[in-house]
């Protein structure tokens, strides 16, 4: 998935190039709390005042934190590739930016000791949670620029990214007795359910990055 979407991203920066001639074009690395990416920016000569970027973002994030009574250890993968249009303020930094994103953001979550008999046979539960596969960004932005060419890119703005889809299996079901599995199925599904209400703050995103871009 991760190599589809950067192959994508690169067949548009270099279909942008292409037309370096006839509008202002640069390219950049950035990093920030969706990964760390690269950006193309196109600015159509007639309209000075306005630019589309379009980029990557890729980063698995890990972390150990409690959902619903369970502590997990949680890995964020993010993956998501995207195309906004920025509206620039004349003779300032300044810019509103609005845009889509692809998302393929995920956290994937495996349970730690449960031997404290919160749930029968003390199995491993394996999550994983989803979201939008399209997601809205609004945002800020500010632009610093030497000699229009080389600059450094200030974002701020969240990724709307819609309420969790969560699945949540037990590694070791099949080694449970009949009735541990009995006990275990509706406290597995109160589980998950109790995790997309937790994880519902990942919904909207924030959004804060540096890019480094050089202007041809």
């Amino acid at each position: 998935m991760k190599f589809k979407t950067l192959k994508a991203t690169l067949a548009v920066l270099a279909l942008l190039t292409s037309g370096v001639a006839a509008a202002d074009f640069g390219v950049g690395v950035k990093a920030g709390t969706l990964g760390l990416g690269v950006e193309g920016r196109w600015e159509p000569p007639v309209v000075p005042w306005f630019d589309l970027r379009v980029g990557v973002n890729q980063y698995d994030y890990d972390f150990d934190d409690e959902y619903a009574g369970i502590d997990y250890d949680v890995t964020f993968a993010l993956d998501n590739y995207y195309l906004t249009g920025n509206f620039k303020v004349p003779l300032s930094p300044f810019r509103l930016t609005v845009g889509a994103y692809s998302n393929g953001n995920e956290l994937d979550l495996t349970s730690k000791d449960l031997s404290g008999g919160l749930l029968p046979g003390s199995p491993t539960l394996i999550g994983n949670a989803s979201f939008s596969d399209s997601a809205p960004y609004a945002g800020v932005g500010f632009d610093f620029e030497v000699f229009g060419k080389a600059g450094l890119n200030l974002d701020f703005g969240v990724l709307w990214q819609d309420s969790p889809r969560v699945s949540l299996e037990a590694a070791n079901w099949d080694n449970l007795s009949p009735v541990e599995q009995a006990l275990l199925g509706p406290l597995l599904e109160q589980e998950r359910s109790e995790l997309e209400d937790d994880l519902s703050d990942f919904k909207a995103w924030p959004v804060v990055s540096l890019s480094f871009i050089y202007n041809f």
